[in-house]
């Protein structure tokens, strides 16, 4: 006997009904069909003990909040949703909560969190406000507040924090917004970035959870987003390991020249993307997209057999003097760093260069902009000063422009000497970039990890300008 039609839509309200009961029971069960992301958050806030210390409620034991960082397309940012859904629905059901949400700007949440509050509202039979609204600032699930807040705002107190894509958002927001948090803040990013203020005052932190995820660890991701990723592997599957130190093949270091099999399909498609595989693919933290300089081979020794100058960017407080040993070919840039700290006096930086037996008639070219002049440290002054003290620095001219200078530099192979100062050095081969508006990258460098290169820069362009520099042979 056929159903009517009555009967046929009590039957699928009664399926949907079943659905959205069994998510809301999947928010309190886990097992190993959770998001990883989801379970840290669920077991941290869960796992909280309050009580009081000198009279005032404190948190006595577990994590005050925890870092997500991964893959594309890993459950993080869902994972963050569903924990807001469970507070509202079910842990602060009676009472309500306040959550605010903050990422760098307020439009970015308009091509993320909009959309995934929209689905997942729908998945739970909640009222949803993003269906119809231009500008959903705030909205509210059952008792509890939720804020989307942008631009630089930190708002007023809250229970719950969400930093989306916290690698984007400054830490002095992070720091206001975690004074006013009253009970767990949480923050998600894929880690393009090597060097950011998350690594270094975040996940050190004894009080905060921490989980690296890939998109392998989402059962939910679609198939064409599933392919998408997969497309940007460059190496054969199975062929080479994934640490959390980086990709290995053979024992060693994935390098330009320790390469593992190339991925057949992808590298013929033109697909495969080294950086979007290790940042958006595994998880690891890469080099930034949008790099300047990505024609950097490290190397043991500098060359013996052509003459060298000396380069230097003048650093005095905060900002490192960054002085290096140079030699240019028709191919190659030759750098070997030699000082990298901050100097005040021209005498301290001449017993610095002497200390590496830096031939004294080779010709030292530095920066010739005087940003500080006071107490005779501007950088004019500095170069007097060493003239004095006999050595042959000149102020580089600067006939055209940074851009131009960069792009001429970019033709070349540069090889750089892997010394004691390694690790500063790649800090700024990594993370200096070009500027980016609107997720655009432009032909102007950002003014930041830039004092290694400003100093190979001036090198490049007395190297390649009319004017004689004097060299000398190891």
């Amino acid at each position: 006997m056929a159903l009517t039609d009555a009967e046929i839509l009590l039957l699928e309200r009664l399926l949907h009904e079943r659905e959205v009961d069994l998510l809301y029971s999947q928010l309190t069960t886990i097992n190993d069909k959770t998001n990883p992301n989801y379970k840290l958050l669920y077991e941290s806030i869960n796992d909280q003990q309050w009580g009081f210390i000198d009279g005032k409620p404190s948190l006595v034991s577990g994590y005050s909040g925890a870092a997500l960082e991964g893959s594309s397309r890993s459950g993080k940012t869902w994972s963050g949703v569903d924990i807001i859904i469970y507070l509202a629905t079910i842990k602060h059901k009676k009472e309500g909560c306040t959550v605010n949400i903050y990422r760098e700007t307020y439009n970015e949440f308009k091509t993320t969190v909009y959309e995934d509050f929209k689905r997942r509202l729908d998945d739970f039979n909640l009222p949803n406000p993003f269906h119809n609204a231009r500008e959903v600032p705030s909205f509210r699930i059952g008792k509890t507040t939720v804020n989307l807040l942008g631009d630089g705002k930190h708002g007023g107190g809250c229970d719950y924090a969400f930093f989306n894509e916290a690698m984007m958002i400054r830490n002095e927001i992070f720091d206001q917004v975690e004074m006013r948090c009253r009970k767990f803040w949480w923050m998600d990013y894929n880690p393009s970035f090597t060097d950011h203020w998350v690594f270094d005052k975040v996940l050190h932190r004894s009080d905060v959870a921490f989980l690296r995820s890939t998109f392998l660890n989402n059962p939910h991701i679609s198939p064409t987003e599933l392919n998408k990723i997969l497309s940007y592997e460059p190496w054969l599957s199975g062929s080479y390991e994934v640490t959390v130190d980086g990709v290995y093949y053979n024992g060693l270091p994935v390098t330009e020249k320790n390469q593992p099999p190339s991925h057949p399909k992808n590298v013929k498609q033109g697909t495969a993307n080294e950086f979007m595989w290790k940042v958006y693919g595994l998880g690891l933290r890469g080099a930034m997209q949008g790099v300047i300089f990505d024609n950097v081979v490290w190397i043991d020794e500098f060359p013996d057999h052509i003459g060298y100058i000396g380069v230097n960017d003048f650093g005095f407080t905060s900002d490192p003097n960054s002085f290096n040993k140079f030699v240019e070919t028709e191919d190659i840039i030759y750098v070997e760093p030699l000082i990298y700290e901050p100097l005040e006096t021209a005498d301290v930086l001449s017993a610095g260069i002497e200390a590496h037996e830096f031939d004294k008639e080779a010709t030292i070219v530095c920066d010739s902009s005087d940003k500080r002049v006071s107490e005779k440290n501007g950088t004019v002054q500095m170069v007097s000063d060493m003239v004095e003290l006999g050595w042959n620095a000149i102020k580089v001219s600067k006939n055209k422009s940074v851009t131009y200078w960069i792009l001429s530099m970019k033709k070349k192979k540069i090889c750089i000497v892997k010394n004691h100062l390694h690790k500063k050095i790649k800090k700024e081969v990594e993370n200096y970039k070009w500027m980016e508006i609107n997720g655009i990258l432009i032909n102007q460098p950002i003014d930041k990890y830039n004092h290694f290169w400003d100093s190979v820069r001036y090198g490049h362009m007395a190297w390649n300008q009319s004017y004689e520099v004097e060299s000398t042979r190891n």
